[in-house]
């Protein structure tokens, strides 16, 4: 069971990882204006994407497994009026999923069958949650990667 517990923690923290380093990726061409404005009238910045992400990974595994004291304002995840500069908010995911890594990493056989709670979550248990959320950042994903072709399209390349 030890070697089975093992592979599944190092499969979600490298999974997780993955996706942390495709989200620098897609940033980087970014200026600071393209990384926080809609390049549609519908949708998301990749910066407000780059918040939620954080929030979404902070709350449903940070404050509700790790138990740290993380309280989320979600509604500012996508209209925060003075966001942070792109460094800043590529650090904070960063943090969030080091964090996530760390928490995968503590968890026993045991831990993964936890009953899990929090708000607007369905859930049953704390592997289904990292799971959800590792497929959450897979969707979001797909949207930054939509935005990096638009300002690519947009500035003629």
């Amino acid at each position: 069971m030890a070697d089975l517990q093992n592979a599944l923690s190092d499969v979600i923290a490298s999974r997780y990882s993955a996706n942390l380093a495709r989200v620098h990726d897609l940033a980087t061409p970014l200026s600071h204006e393209q990384f926080w404005t809609k390049p549609f009238p519908y949708g998301n910045s990749f910066g407000h994407l780059v918040l939620h992400l954080t929030g979404n990974l902070s709350y449903y595994i940070g404050a509700q497994i790790a138990n740290t004291d993380y309280v989320r304002d979600r509604p500012r995840e996508f209209n925060d009026p003075n966001p942070p500069s792109k460094n800043e908010a590529l650090k904070r995911l960063d943090e969030a999923v080091a964090m996530v890594v760390n928490t995968v990493r503590q968890q026993s056989a045991e831990d993964w069958s936890k009953a899990y709670s929090a708000v607007n979550s369905n859930c049953r248990n704390r592997l289904e949650m990292v799971m959800q959320c590792d497929s959450h950042m897979q969707h979001h994903l797909g949207q930054m990667i939509y935005l990096g072709f638009e300002w690519k399209r947009r500035a003629g390349q």
